[in-house]
């Protein structure tokens, strides 16, 4: 694997033939701070018992996914806007990912999966060191249509169409950068811009959703807007629901 842009976006790059988990690897690999400094990036086309949200698994055949995990160590102070950190990913994919597919429509499904024409491609999972943060990434690359882990999932290849992975990561990091340093610079969600661009590009926003909570209760109602600490507010049955933490599924257009 061969990463010549993404390696000049990065302070460090390593591709690496496999890994169990590369958020797993980049945890451990973080305790030296001097090595492994703020934006280095570990990443695997092989990746073997990784992790998605709600510690759902993540595995899928050699070659057919990127899992990037980003080293993040240039944080806003106030603990409170690191909750915008999984929100911002998913800005930073969508659009590294909408690039490449100019014809097709992509956005982000609260909080941040990334979806083309309404299916997942690409899913992030961000993660504390207690100094840093490891934001993880995958992403559908060269997947086949039986590879599938779902029937709600996509990939570059089941669109006809093959990745630059190197355009991609080096994209992908440079956004994620620009809007994490905008979020630390401001220490505030709107005046950085950081609220404005993540509502821009939220799928959810206008739509009926189910929210599946985490105390098993399911929330049907329209997402109307994000709140200044990344909460969607739902509305359901005339009243507004702040929602912190949830899978949402999208309602199907009539």
């Amino acid at each position: 694997m061969h990463f010549p842009q993404a390696e000049a976006v990065a302070s460090r790059f390593e591709a690496i033939d496999e890994s169990a988990s590369t958020n797993a690897a980049l945890h451990a690999l973080s305790s030296d701070a001097e090595a492994w400094p703020h934006l280095s990036v570990l990443l695997t086309e092989n990746q073997t018992a990784g992790r998605g949200r709600l510690d759902r698994s993540w595995v899928t055949p050699a070659g057919s996914a990127l899992a990037i995990s980003v080293l993040l160590r240039d944080l806003p102070a106030s603990p409170e806007l690191t909750g915008w950190i999984p929100l911002i990913a998913g800005v930073a994919m969508s659009q590294a990912v909408a690039a490449q597919l100019p014809e097709h429509e992509v956005g982000v499904k609260w909080p941040n999966d990334v979806l083309v024409d309404g299916r997942k491609i690409s899913g992030i999972l961000a993660e504390s060191t207690g100094t840093a943060v490891i934001v993880g990434a995958g992403v559908n690359t060269a997947m086949t249509a039986q590879q599938l882990p779902v029937p709600t999932a996509t990939s570059f290849a089941v669109l006809d169409e093959t990745a630059d992975a190197d355009l991609l990561v080096a994209a992908y990091v440079r956004r994620l950068d620009d809007l994490v340093s905008s979020l630390a610079t401001w220490g505030d969600a709107a005046r950085s811009g950081v609220h404005d661009a993540v509502s821009a590009q939220c799928a959810s926003l206008g739509r009926e959703v189910d929210v599946s909570l985490p105390d098993g209760t399911v929330l049907h109602g329209t997402a109307l807007r994000l709140e200044s600490d990344g909460r969607l507010c739902v509305r359901s049955e005339g009243t507004e629901h702040l929602i912190a933490a949830g899978d949402v599924v999208h309602a199907r257009l009539t």
